[in-house]
């Protein structure tokens, strides 16, 4: 299947938020409990969230199948925080999260900041560390009242 790096548009949006509960719900389960994977994924369900961070300016990158569906993306704020890398369950393993962080990290580069961060889930944390990202430490916080974690990772990009 032939895949296509693009800028995210307002009619994405539903289906972003389709895609995040869904790659979380899935592919979260592997790595989180039922409790877990329940309160980070009903996070994720108002389409206006990314209408409104793109307007402040935070930068979304979608790759879309064929058809020009949504099926993976990246968002990028301003100070290099990336603050969300999903795929759909049935689009992975098909490199779609290395182009998107190689995408993120140019456009980084290009705004010129000297790195990139992130705090990854159990199970996109592999993804990163194949992009070159370093682990900083494991972040263990309560959300909704249910202990999770994630890991704090960065990348030098000068």
């Amino acid at each position: 299947m032939a895949y296509t790096l693009r800028n995210f548009t307002s009619d994405d949006a539903p289906a972003l938020c389709g895609l995040t509960r869904d790659a979380i719900i899935k592919t979260g389960a592997k790595a989180y409990s039922a409790q877990q994977v329940s309160v980070w994924s009903s996070g994720h369900s108002d389409p206006a969230r990314f209408v409104a961070r793109a307007k402040v300016g935070h930068c979304i990158y979608v790759m879309a199948d064929e058809e020009g569906s949504p099926v993976a993306y990246a968002l990028l704020e301003p100070d290099g925080h990336l603050d969300m890398l999903y795929c759909s369950p049935a689009h992975s393993g098909h490199g779609l999260a290395a182009r998107l962080l190689a995408h993120a990290e140019e456009e980084a580069r290009k705004l010129g900041l000297p790195r990139v961060y992130t705090e990854a889930s159990e199970f996109a944390r592999t993804a990163f560390e194949r992009a070159g990202y370093t682990l900083k430490g494991r972040r263990d916080f309560k959300l909704h009242g249910v202990a999770i974690h994630n890991y704090a990772m960065d990348k030098d990009l000068t």
